[in-house]
């Protein structure tokens, strides 16, 4: 246990953010599941919509810090790849 009041502050601190980015992450991963079974049921409009919304939530992340802006740019690539090809299959 840290014995200096900034070290003390900082644990408070970092247990505070790291919950919230749990909280976060947990959006991220359900946004981009979303978009997954809209995709695997073949349904284009409801996966253009989750892909909306998983897109924005993909750039907050990087905003806030959760994740890289390459972890997520190669995340939007995947999803957008995977809801095109269902445009192409029609």
């Amino acid at each position: 246990m840290a014995n200096i009041k900034s070290a003390k502050k900082d644990i408070k601190s970092n247990a505070t953010n790291r919950l919230r980015n749990i909280s976060y992450k947990s959006k991220l991963r359900t946004a981009i599941k979303n978009v997954k079974l809209a995709v695997e049921s073949k349904d284009l409009e409801k996966a253009n919509k989750a892909l909306v919304l998983a897109i924005s939530v993909i750039d907050k992340s990087v905003t806030k810090g959760i994740q890289k802006h390459a972890t997520a740019a190669r995340q939007k690539s995947h999803l957008q790849t995977a809801v095109n090809s269902l445009k192409i299959a029609e």
